[in-house]
């Protein structure tokens, strides 16, 4: 009898125990986060990744979401589209995660997309601008303008505010971003009667430009667009004013922390964001002062971006009353509202329909700073 009872006490201790686990486990709920953490581009992973954290904070400061805490997993994907893929197969697998953010740039999400969908898991990217990245089904967001309309807002501010009629590009051909802000900027600055006078194409890797420099310059001309990634451009930039091409530069959203990484090249350098640090607008600025005092640095537009992203979901979540991924879903479609990058309201395919602001490269205080410029809306 007295070994019965010390089973029996054995057993409820046992179950006591697994009760006390599935309590906790029910107490949080975890969100995925895939980004470059590492690699040519992890200022975008890294920026986005704590503009994500500080939203998912504040929300459990204020006593968590349906009751329960939320917890972020961090994975790094390096940029690289193969490593992407491995680490939501590990979030959704492992970590029994639904709701995915990431990744920055168009190539590793897109490459995300499907298997996302699939799996029935919501997979939002702050960054990823190719128009084909949410064509993989109704679990797939985007927190960002689309490449089509960041490539149009680059020919109309170069054509109406800049005055230019003879554009030069230089891309690089093997990349899903630059490719795409190259496209619909080229159709639309021809559409609005203007010339694209040289059009150049380069390699991922390359950091010798001078011959597609050479043939610009002989092209004489009024506007260069660079829509490439920041490491690049700050070497075309140099290239270009060495063989003396002082015309205005014009880029995307990829330009972000050249004021980081360049000199007095990038002067006369405009570009399309998703957001200006220097806001006037209340949501804006509170979101830079929490930024700034959390993690003792300015606040980037992939940062506004990561935190927007996260309050999207949060805001889906809120909206279907529940954590379903289904149910989410569809309340995220249905999403039109004000967040630190501006209203947000998603179109059939779930891109955002929301404005871009240029900024300007000027020196301040002996050093590079973006500066705030004009926002052009979607028509």
């Amino acid at each position: 009898m007295k070994k019965i009872f010390v089973l029996f006490v054995v057993a409820l201790c046992a179950m006591s125990l697994v009760l006390s686990c599935k309590k906790k486990e029910s107490d949080t709920v975890s969100i995925g986060a895939i980004f470059p953490l590492s690699g040519a581009v992890a200022f975008y992973g890294t920026e986005s990744r704590d503009g994500a954290l500080l939203a998912l904070e504040q929300v459990n400061a204020a006593g968590g979401l349906l009751g329960k805490k939320l917890t972020l997993l961090s994975e790094d994907d390096e940029g690289d589209a193969a490593k992407a893929v491995n680490a939501l197969t590990k979030l959704t697998t492992r970590d029994k995660v639904s709701f995915i953010l990431g990744s920055s740039t168009s190539g590793p999400t897109q490459a995300m997309s499907t298997l996302a969908q699939s799996s029935k898991v919501i997979l939002i990217s702050p960054s990823a601008t190719n128009i084909n990245v949410t064509k993989a089904g109704d679990y797939i967001f985007r927190a960002c303008f689309i490449d089509p309309f960041q490539g149009v807002v680059g020919a109309d501010f170069a054509y109406g505010t800049l005055g230019s009629r003879r554009a030069a590009i230089l891309y690089d051909a093997g990349a899903d971003y630059n490719t795409g802000l190259a496209e619909s900027f080229r159709n639309q600055f021809k559409a609005l009667g203007a010339q694209v006078v040289a059009d150049e194409a380069y390699q991922s890797g390359d950091v010798d430009f001078n011959a597609q420099v050479t043939r610009i310059r002989a092209a004489n001309p009024d506007v260069v667009y660079l829509p490439n990634y920041y490491n690049d451009v700050s070497l075309q930039a140099k290239q270009l004013r060495a063989q003396g091409i002082n015309c205005a530069l014009v880029g995307g959203d990829g330009w972000d922390s050249l004021t980081d990484n360049a000199g007095d090249e990038m002067l006369n350098g405009f570009w399309s964001s998703g957001f200006a640090s220097d806001t006037t607008d209340p949501k804006g600025i509170t979101f830079v002062r929490a930024f700034q005092a959390r993690f003792n640095r300015p606040a980037s537009q992939f940062a506004a971006l990561g935190y927007d992203t996260m309050m999207l979901v949060i805001d889906g979540i809120k909206g279907a009353g529940s954590f379903d991924a289904s149910a989410v879903k569809n309340a995220m479609a249905k999403i039109n509202g004000s967040y630190v990058t501006g209203n947000i309201r998603y179109d059939s395919d779930r891109n955002p329909i929301k404005g871009a602001a240029i900024l300007e490269i000027v020196k301040q205080g002996g050093k590079l700073v973006n500066v705030y410029k004009t926002t052009v809306n979607p028509k």
